[in-house]
C-alpha cells in the first residue's frame, strides 16, 4: 500500500469536532492548547461549545479546522503511525497549512497564526455582498471555464476549485457568478447553486489577501516537509521551502486543482488515501476521481482504532 494523508478545507467545521480526540489522547489535547496559546484566546471553547455561526466565520473556521486535523494526526502518531508512512500529504485550500504542519514544515502555532491572518485577510479583501461562489455539478472543467468566461463580461468569474469530475466551483463578482449559474443550467449542468460563503475565494479579487499573506509568510520559519506536499495550484509535489511559500501565496488567488492533485498521487502509485480531520468531503471527491483507491476517515478515537 502507498498512502497519502489529505486534510479538509473550509466548510467541514462542526461544533464539537475534535473534542473526543482531546479527551482520549493527551497529544491531541496539546494541539488545541497550543492553538489557544498561539492565538491568545479560547478557540477550543468555541469549537466545542460555541455557536455555529461564530465557528463558521472564516477567521475562526480556518485555524479551528487545522487544529482538529492536527489533533487527529497526533492521535494516529500516539498509536504508532507517522506522517512518513505516507508518500504525500495534500490539503484542500486551508488544508495545505494542516498538511504542512502535519509534515513538520510549519509549527502548529505558526500555522494557527497564519490561518487566523489568512481568514481575516480573505474576508477583508472584498466587501460583503460584492463577491460570490457557486458550485456547478455535471459539467467538466473545460465546460465550466467556458461558462465562466461567457458570464464574466467586464467582471471577474473564474473556476476556483476543480474538485472532482462532476463538481467545479466558480468564484468572482456576485453578478457574474449569478449569470454563470443561469448559463450553466442552460448548458445542461445537473445543478448550479450559489454557495453560502462570505467571500469569493481563489479568484483574482483575493489579490489584497495574497499581498497580506506574502508579508506574513515571509516572516515565518518554513522548512522542508518530511514528505512532499502535492500543491493545490500546480497539482505537483513540492518540498522546497521557498517554493512552498510562493505557492501558498499563489493559492490565495489561484484555483485549487484537487482533481488533478488526486490523479497525480494515484499516478505516482498511491492506492490508499486517509482524510485527516473533520468531515468526509474530500473522501467523497476522491471516490469520484479514483474509484479503486482505498479510503479512510480519521476524525474520532473510533476512527483511529479502526486503522489499527
Amino acid at each position: 500500500m502507498s498512502r497519502a494523508f489529505v486534510f479538509p478545507g473550509q466548510g467541514a467545521q462542526t461544533i464539537g469536532m475534535g473534542r473526543n480526540l482531546a479527551e482520549t489522547y493527551p497529544a491531541a489535547r496539546a494541539v488545541f492548547d497550543e492553538v489557544d496559546e498561539a492565538l491568545g484566546e479560547n478557540l477550543s471553547g468555541l469549537i466545542w461549545d460555541g455557536a455555529a455561526e461564530d465557528l463558521t466565520l472564516t477567521a475562526n473556521a480556518q485555524p479551528a479546522l487545522m487544529a482538529t486535523s492536527l489533533a487527529a494526526m497526533r492521535a494516529l502518531e500516539a498509536e504508532g503511525f507517522a506522517v512518513t508512512d505516507a508518500a504525500f500529504v495534500a490539503g484542500h485550500s486551508l488544508g495545505e497549512y494542516s498538511a504542512l504542519a502535519a509534515a513538520g514544515a510549519l509549527s502548529v502555532a505558526d500555522a494557527a497564526r497564519l490561518l487566523r491572518a489568512r481568514g481575516a485577510a480573505m474576508q477583508a479583501a472584498v466587501p460583503v455582498g460584492v463577491g460570490a461562489m457557486a458550485a456547478i455539478l455535471g459539467l467538466d472543467l473545460a465546460a465550466v471555464r467556458a461558462v465562466a468566461a461567457e458570464a464574466a463580461g467586464d467582471q471577474v468569474c473564474t473556476a476556483a476549485n476543480d474538485n472532482d469530475p462532476a463538481q467545479v466551483v466558480i468564484s468572482g463578482h456576485v453578478e457574474a457568478v449569478a449569470r454563470a449559474v443561469d448559463i450553466a443550467k442552460a448548458k445542461g449542468a445537473k445543478r448550479a447553486v450559489m454557495l453560502p460563503v462570505s467571500a469569493p475565494f481563489h479568484c483574482p479579487l483575493m489579490a489584497p489577501a495574497a499581498d497580506a499573506m506574502a508579508e506574513r509568510l515571509g516572516a515565518v520559519d518554513l522548512v522542508a516537509p518530511k514528505v512532499p506536499l502535492m500543491a493545490n495550484v500546480t497539482a505537483a509535489p513540492v518540498s522546497d521551502p521557498d517554493e512552498i511559500r510562493r505557492l501558498l501565496i499563489a493559492q490565495i488567488t489561484g484555483a485549487v486543482r484537487w482533481r488533478e492533485s488526486v490523479e497525480a498521487m494515484v499516478a505516482a502509485g498511491v492506492d490508499e488515501i486517509w482524510e485527516i480531520g473533520a468531515g468526509k468531503a474530500l473522501t467523497g471527491m476522491v471516490r469520484r476521481i479514483a474509484r479503486d483507491v482505498t479510503l479512510a476517515n480519521v476524525a474520532t478515537p473510533a476512527d483511529v482504532a479502526a486503522r489499527l
